[in-house]
C-alpha cells in the first residue's frame, strides 16, 4: 500500500530540499562516495519542473532506520510517519542491529513525470553499508515520500583512468620547491607568498593543521620536469605530489597537484589544484 504526504516548500523545508549538506543539522551524515544501484531508469532532466528529492529521501530513510514498531512516539518514528504515515515502521530486535552511523542521498535518477528513485546509503559503525531506493514524487518544491523504501545492491568497482603523471622528477630544484611550499601551506614553515609566483594568491591553511610535512614522491605530466639542469623561463609544469604529514594523533598519507612555472632560476606555484585553487590578482 502507498500512502503520500506532500511538504511544502517553506522554511526548514528549503534547506532539507536544496540536497545533502543541508541536513546535517537534521542528522549525522558522513562523507561517501557510494553509488548504489536503483531500479532500472533513464537519469533524463525532468520536464515539469520538479527539485531533486535527495534531501527529502535522506531524511525519511535516516528517520526509518531509527524508528521502531515497537515505540511509535519517539522523534524519529514521529519525523518518518509525517513523512509516509502509512509506511511500516521497522520491527528491529533489540540490541540486532544499531543505529546507522550516517546516512547520505548517493544518487537521483529521474523516472517519469515528477516520479524519482532516490538511493541512500546507511553506513553502520562495524563498517557495512546498505543502500536503500526510495521513490519520491517532485512536483515544483512539493514532495511525497510514495513507497516504503527497498534494499538494493551497491555498485561494482569502477575502473580509473591511467594516471597522466607518468615522469619521475628527482631530488633538485622542482622537488625542493614542492617540498618548501607545502610545510610552508599545511605546517606554517614559513610564509607561502615566497613560494608563489607573482600575481597569485593563495593562503595557507590555519591554523597549521600538522607539525611536519615531508615529500615522498614527485610526478609530473611534462618530461620538463626531469630535467636536472635549469628550465627556460616560463616553463611550466603539473606535478602531483604525495607527502607524509605528522601530528599528535599520527601520520597522514596526503596528495597535492600543483602547477609550477620557472622564473629567474626557480620554481615558482601558479596553482593549486586539490579542492582550491591558486587565484591570480596582486597580492595582500
Amino acid at each position: 500500500m502507498r500512502s503520500r504526504v506532500r511538504i511544502s516548500r517553506v522554511g526548514a523545508w528549503t534547506a532539507i530540499a536544496a540536497g545533502p549538506i543541508a541536513l546535517c543539522l537534521a542528522i549525522t551524515s558522513g562523507p561517501t562516495t557510494v553509488q548504489a544501484a536503483t531500479p532500472p531508469a533513464a537519469p533524463v532532466q525532468p520536464t515539469g519542473g520538479g527539485s531533486d528529492p535527495a534531501g527529502i529521501a535522506q531524511l525519511f530513510v535516516g528517520a526509518w532506520l531509527r524508528s521502531s514498531a515497537d515505540d511509535a512516539t519517539t522523534a524519529q518514528a514521529r519525523l518518518a510517519q509525517s513523512m509516509a504515515p502509512g509506511i511500516e515502521l521497522p520491527d528491529p530486535v533489540e540490541g540486532a542491529q544499531p543505529h546507522p552511523e550516517s546516512v547520505t542521498a548517493v544518487r537521483s535518477t529521474h523516472r517519469t513525470g515528477d516520479a524519482w528513485w532516490v538511493t541512500v546509503a546507511a553506513q553502520y559503525a562495524d563498517g557495512r553499508l546498505r543502500n536503500y531506493a526510495v521513490p519520491v514524487i517532485a512536483d515544483r518544491g512539493s514532495f511525497t515520500v510514495a513507497g516504503a523504501p527497498g534494499v538494493v545492491a551497491g555498485p561494482g568497482r569502477a575502473k580509473a583512468p591511467q594516471s597522466p603523471y607518468r615522469v619521475t622528477v628527482p631530488d633538485g630544484a622542482l622537488s625542493s620547491s614542492v617540498g618548501e611550499f607545502l610545510a610552508a601551506y599545511l605546517a606554517g614553515a614559513g610564509e607561502v607568498d615566497r613560494y608563489l609566483a607573482p600575481g597569485v594568491v593563495l593562503s595557507a591553511v590555519t591554523p597549521a593543521p600538522y607539525g611536519r610535512v615531508a615529500v615522498q614522491q614527485v610526478r609530473a605530466i611534462e618530461e620538463a620536469a626531469a630535467s636536472g639542469t635549469g628550465a627556460a623561463d616560463g616553463t611550466a609544469v603539473h606535478v602531483l605530489v604525495q607527502v607524509e604529514a605528522r601530528d599528535g594523533d599520527g601520520r597522514w598519507p596526503l596528495a597535492y597537484e600543483l602547477t609550477l612555472t620557472a622564473r629567474s632560476g626557480r620554481w615558482e606555484v601558479t596553482g593549486l589544484e586539490s579542492g582550491t585553487g591558486a587565484q591570480g590578482g596582486g597580492r595582500s
